[in-house]
Formats: structure tokens, sequence, C-alpha cells
């Protein structure tokens, strides 16, 4: 598998998000490499968007938000947890897709080893801080670097087929919480949160 080009990034968000459903979400951490099917997404359409970062305006923090597509955002929530989004649209336009879920495919141990806690196979990668933490992906390593060059990639995958795919208002968020902007594989055990 290779992965996907800069390019694909660079086109609308809610496009992206549904479109990186079927790809492949790999880490290689001090040489050891996991890799998942990405099963859930949620777009953050930028400045216009409240419950995207991009509405404070351009820090420090949202600065890579701001700048080239294919590119990791990564940040710490709840003081305790990492999420991976990837950068969309073209520079200038700051907005990005979170990786809200992922299904297992290489690495099974290792993410084992990094959840311990984990309460059975689905609880593993089902939410965007499982996520991180099932693939080592953290801020300080991964932040701001490219998503095809980098020791976090998204690769080509294969894509599921548009029925295949629910689309529901975002989960986890309190700002703009209605607008549709979550997407989903349907009856994938490892969405984080059933579709209604």
């Amino acid at each position: 598998m290779v992965p996907l080009r800069a390019s694909f990034f660079s086109r609308p968000t809610e496009r992206v998000a549904r479109d990186l459903l079927g790809r492949v979400l790999e880490s290689t951490v001090n040489g050891i490499r996991c890799r998942a099917r990405i099963v859930e997404t949620e777009a953050y359409v930028g400045e216009h968007d409240p419950a995207c970062h991009a509405a404070a305006g351009r820090t420090g923090r949202t600065e890579v938000l701001y700048g080239a597509p294919g590119r990791a955002y990564v940040y710490f929530v709840y003081g305790m947890h990492w999420c991976v989004n990837a950068v969309t649209r073209a520079e200038g336009l700051p907005s990005a897709v979170l990786i809200r879920a992922v299904e297992p495919l290489e690495g099974l141990g290792t993410m084992w080893g990094r959840r311990p806690k984990a309460r059975g196979l689905h609880d593993l990668t089902s939410g965007p801080g499982r996520v991180c933490q099932a693939l080592g992906i953290t801020g300080p390593a991964h932040h701001g670097r490219s998503l095809q060059r980098s020791s976090v990639r998204i690769l080509e995958g294969q894509p599921f087929a548009r029925g295949d795919i629910a689309t529901t208002p975002r989960i986890g968020v309190m700002k703009a919480a209605d607008w549709p902007l979550r997407f989903l594989v349907r009856d994938n055990p490892f969405v984080s949160a059933r579709a209604q």
C-alpha cells in the first residue's frame, strides 16, 4: 500500500472525511509498525465552524491547520488524550478530519500492550483517544508531520461503497453539535457509537 497523496487532502473537508473510510492509518514507533482501517471520521470545516479549533483564530496551537494539506494535526484533550487529524483544503483555509475510530489490521499485540485496560477488542480503538494510544501517536512526535513521509501515514487501503457509509451529527462537541459531519461505516463493531 502506498500513502495517499497530499492532493487527496486538498479537497472539501466533508469529502475527505467520507473518503478516508477504508483507508489505512499506519504508525511506526520504535521500529514497530501498526496498521488499522479507518472506520469513523468527523469533519471540522474552518473558522466559521464553532466546534473547529480554528474558530479561535490563528494561534500557535492552530498554526498547522492553516498550513499545507496532508499533515497531522495532533492535539491534547481533557488533559489525558491525544487526538489525530488530517489537515485538509488549501493553505490558509484551516480545516481537518478527526480520525475517530479504526479497525486493527496489523500489530495487534503492540496495541494491546499500549492499552492494557481495554475491555475487549471493540474497546481497543473505538474513539479518537484510544486510536492514538493504541497506535502510539503523540503531539510531540507527530504534530505537523507529513502523512505521506513520516512515521504516521495514511495509506490507500480500500474505500467503502457509499451505501456502506452513514452520516450523523458529530458527537462529543457542544457547539454546532447538530451539523451532519460525522461519517462512519455501518455495522462496523469498531465505530465509537452507533449511528442514530
